[in-house]
């Protein structure tokens, strides 16, 4: 067995000096992600406290919770947006009811809240989030730029923004998670989801990942990428985000257009290197999602001390 080495008194001070300082690198690093991801708001349930009352629509033995909880969602739900946009009637929406140009995080926050919401919170919390969207959505109605009308709360266009979020949540698990799922667990996940669809108002819900997979190709038709959808994509690849997150978005983007079909890719015209992708940017990615998580936890930590 041996002992801790007896360093000099300088070194000493030294050492506890730096050690102090990457405390706090890690903490402000934390406290400014998490208010990037979801806003000021307090979580909706301390994660770090056993389980008590009310489970929600899921439970900390569902899937969903292992998915969601995971820093992999960074690069899923930008990916969500990007393949959302190809929907020529939710694109529209997007771009007559949405201020996402002058406040870039607004959307990415109030997404995240719901997603915090309806995962880890009460049922009631959950209900109160699905029922608010519901009310918001009832304002985002108009006519596409192709003269079709368009309304937030068309169950077919619900249906289209669940499983685009579904398919992107699992695809960057899948990849950039902690762990992969098992055929089963994926399936699992995928069912789990359909509570949601279901409870917004959306017509369709794939229960396992072959129903999603179909759901995606039997859309596929009425995907393309208008002027509005290159607009919005191009703008989310130089979103002016404040500087402590600039460097973590430089990675985050281009792994999430990294999974868009290469089809989708090419439609809302996005660069990327084919070779680049699994040398360059896909190490890059699953290291930044360790230090976020790294730096989240701490936050978790120093709250629950």
């Amino acid at each position: 067995m041996t002992s801790e080495p007896n360093l000099p008194p300088g070194l000493t001070a030294i050492a506890e000096a730096i050690g102090s300082a990457l405390g706090d690198v890690r903490l402000r690093l934390g406290r400014e992600l998490r208010t990037l991801i979801s806003g000021d708001n307090p979580p909706v349930r301390d994660l770090t406290k056993p389980l008590e009352g009310d489970p929600g629509l899921f439970g900390p033995d569902s899937v969903t919770w292992r998915v969601h909880s995971d820093g992999s969602m960074l690069i899923g739900g930008l990916r969500a947006l990007l393949v959302q946009l190809m929907h020529p009637l939710a694109m529209a929406g997007v771009a007559e009811h949405s201020d996402y140009r002058r406040h870039p995080l607004d959307r990415l926050s109030a997404t995240s809240q719901f997603v915090a919401a309806t995962t880890f919170g009460t049922n009631e919390q959950a209900t109160a989030a699905i029922e608010m969207v519901t009310r918001v959505h009832q304002r985002v109605v108009g006519l596409a730029p192709d003269g079709r009308e368009y309304s937030a709360n068309d169950p077919h266009l619900l249906s289209w923004v669940h499983h685009a979020e579904v398919d992107s949540f699992l695809r960057s698990y899948q990849r950039y998670g902690a762990t992969t799922l098992t055929s089963a667990e994926a399936d699992r996940y995928v069912d789990e989801m359909a509570i949601i669809n279901d409870r917004l108002g959306g017509n369709e819900s794939a229960h396992s990942v072959a129903e999603l997979d179909q759901w995606m190709q039997k859309i596929r038709p009425e995907l393309e990428a208008g002027q509005q959808a290159r607009d919005a994509a191009r703008w989310l690849m130089l979103a002016p985000l404040p500087l402590a997150a600039r460097a973590a978005y430089g990675v985050i983007a281009p792994a999430a257009v990294g999974m868009l079909p290469t089809w989708m890719r090419e439609d809302l015209k996005l660069p990327l290197v084919p070779a680049l992708d699994p040398l360059i940017v896909q190490p890059a990615a699953r290291a930044l999602i360790r230090t976020l998580t790294w730096a989240i936890e701490g936050v978790i930590e120093a709250e629950a001390a």
